[in-house]
């Protein structure tokens, strides 16, 4: 990354003396992630497909702090998504659609900010998984219900993450719904905690969404929810260790969705669900050959339960993900994946849980199979 550092010298006369002594710094960054898919079964036939953004989002932003004596800080960041292929903005158009805030950072008491912002369990529990960690995208769990690889962002958002200590971190956010008269609807909340060590790390965390996606100007916006339902709450914990050149990983993530009435990925259910769960168990491992090359793996096994009008369905979905990268600078590499996804148990009643369908595909599949591999280049500036 390339470091423009601004002064109150350089801004001239128009910073007041006093401005004039406080040491800021702005960073612009970006990065762009381009490859080629391919798809087994998508609407019942084959497709291959440029795609952008599947190990990390493509982006550019701009990010920086301004001291105000005594080690606090006044920080900000604007991140914007897009892809690549077409220079559309991404995020529903949003022009910084991934991140946008502003808040105060403090050696003694932590960060508070405001704005559009991650959750607490992308923030802590997020990094122990294979898409949040390594991996992205492709590997997500089914239809990403536990928003572990960062689908949706909060709006209206404050959040306090702590200082570290001694390798222990923690935090929470609030996303206010913004409705007169509503002050419950379309709100959130989040609690989050990590501990990093030598080569252990362990964390959890727990959000919840009353009414996601029911109001345009709430927490989740309508056009920037997973699902549409009453209340949707995500918990889970998990644990890395470390052990040479090899990382091993376990993950367990519970959603839960009350009265649900679909999913964006694929539009309304069959029969709307009085309860929709999610149990996802997740194991990982990467392994570090030299310091610009790895190789990594992950089974998921889920287990979905679907309560309708139509009766009870529970879909049992098995993914397994590889990932070799190869770095062929600092700021450059080029990577391939896999993914298959097996589901068991769907049936008509609980559709469109009946097929398979791997998060980043178009569509689902016409079977209870899907493939999609991966070649792509990957850039950072």
């Amino acid at each position: 990354m390339k470091r423009l550092l601004v002064t109150g010298a350089a801004l001239g006369c128009t910073i007041a003396p006093m401005a004039a002594m406080a040491q800021s710094s702005v960073t612009l960054y970006g990065l762009i992630d381009e490859g080629l898919n391919y798809t087994n079964n998508t609407k019942g036939g084959s497709a291959v497909q440029m795609q952008s953004g599947f190990a990390q989002g493509s982006r550019w932003g701009v990010k920086g702090s301004e001291d105000l004596g005594a080690g606090v800080k006044a920080i900000f960041q604007l991140e914007n998504g897009f892809d690549v292929n077409s220079g559309a903005l991404g995020q529903g158009g949003r022009m910084f659609g991934r991140q946008a805030y502003v808040g105060l950072s403090s050696p003694q008491l932590g960060t508070l900010t405001m704005g559009r912002q991650y959750d607490s369990v992308v923030d802590y529990l997020a990094p122990l998984t294979a898409n949040g960690n390594w991996a992205g995208y492709l590997l997500s769990h089914p239809y990403d219900n536990d928003n572990t690889d960062n689908s949706f962002r909060l709006n209206n958002s404050v959040k306090y993450a702590s200082n570290n200590y001694g390798g222990l971190s923690f935090g929470g956010l609030y996303g206010f719904s913004n409705q007169a008269g509503g002050f419950a609807n379309n709100r959130s909340y989040s609690l989050g905690a990590q501990y990093v060590g030598a080569s252990l790390s362990v964390a959890a965390a727990y959000m919840q969404i009353n009414n996601p996606g029911g109001t345009a100007a709430g927490s989740l916006a309508t056009d920037d929810t997973d699902f549409f339902a009453a209340r949707e709450q995500v918990w889970g914990a998990g644990i890395n260790y470390t052990i040479g050149p090899t990382l091993l990983g376990f993950v367990y993530t519970h959603t839960t969705l009350n009265d649900a009435t679909g999913s964006v990925y694929v539009g309304n259910f069959a029969n709307p669900a009085s309860s929709l769960k999610f149990d996802n168990f997740e194991v990982n491992a990467k392994y570090q050959f030299v310091k610009n090359a790895f190789v990594g793996a992950m089974y998921n096994y889920t287990l979905g339960h679907f309560n309708g009008a139509a009766g009870d369905s529970k879909p049992k979905w098995h993914q397994f993900g590889l990932m070799a990268d190869y770095n062929l600078s600092p700021r450059t590499d080029v990577y391939v994946q896999a993914m298959y996804q097996h589901l068991a148990g769907g049936n008509a009643s609980a559709a469109p849980l009946n097929t398979a369908f791997i998060t980043g595909a178009d569509s689902p599949s016409t079977t209870a199979n899907q493939v999609i591999t991966r070649v792509a280049i990957r850039h950072q500036f």
